[in-house]
């Protein structure tokens, strides 16, 4: 998936004319705090609801403002984990995208990424998930695959979570089936370290906080 396929059309772009007032409150409309400023088709940066709050009169031009995100943009051919990344580097509302020219094609929202991040990590599929700790040098991608199968079960989605300065990782499995029982016990004959486990009920409950969460952390 690249960052073309997920633009949104939701977000009109600034002009240099347009006043520290005006995008302020179209940043209020929207529900984010970052908006492109693009003159005729040329991107010309990200602007920040702090750059205009940092100037004296907000009702001058935003041609006239320093930019602290200048740059924060994506190229129209790089992956979706590549938008995942700078949205969580640069710590922005949304990220522009540009083609090979710097040509402004459209924007990509943290709903955008939340609901393509829904669908990689198979969140709306019926199953159970399994959190495995293991060291790094034993991870076994092809290993932890067969113990699921050997149970005539499936995984819809795995990834992994680094444990920060440590040898070890979590990973987090999405199983399609909801009873695990013998996938745990198959598992632990193996040695494998179970940290956690959630049945379907559990998982959508975990799942309706975690999103409920984020929507709140959106609209503030």
């Amino acid at each position: 998936m690249k960052a073309v396929d997920i633009i949104t059309n939701e977000i009109v772009p600034l002009k240099t004319s347009d006043s520290g007032d005006f995008a302020l409150r179209q940043m209020e409309e929207l529900k984010v705090s970052h908006l492109p400023i693009v003159n005729s088709e040329d991107f010309l940066g990200l602007i920040s609801e702090e750059d205009i709050l940092n100037q004296e009169d907000t009702a001058q031009s935003i041609g006239t403002y320093s930019l602290s995100l200048s740059r924060a943009a994506i190229f129209d051919s790089q992956h979706f984990y590549d938008v995942i990344k700078i949205i969580d580097e640069e710590k922005i509302t949304l990220l522009p995208v540009v083609d090979s020219k710097n040509q402004y094609l459209g924007a990509i929202s943290l709903q955008t990424v939340c609901h393509q991040l829904s669908k990689i990590t198979a969140v709306s599929n019926p199953g159970a998930v399994i959190v495995l700790e293991i060291f790094v040098h034993d991870y076994l991608m092809s290993q932890i695959a067969q113990i699921v199968e050997s149970n005539d079960a499936k995984i819809m989605s795995m990834y992994v979570s680094n444990h920060a300065d440590s040898t070890k990782m979590d990973v987090i499995l999405k199983i399609n089936k909801n009873d695990i029982t013998s996938i745990i016990a198959t598992f632990n004959r193996y040695n494998y370290i179970i940290k956690e486990t959630f049945s379907e009920s559990d998982y959508y409950e975990m799942l309706n906080s975690r999103y409920d969460e984020f929507i709140s952390w959106l609209n503030v």
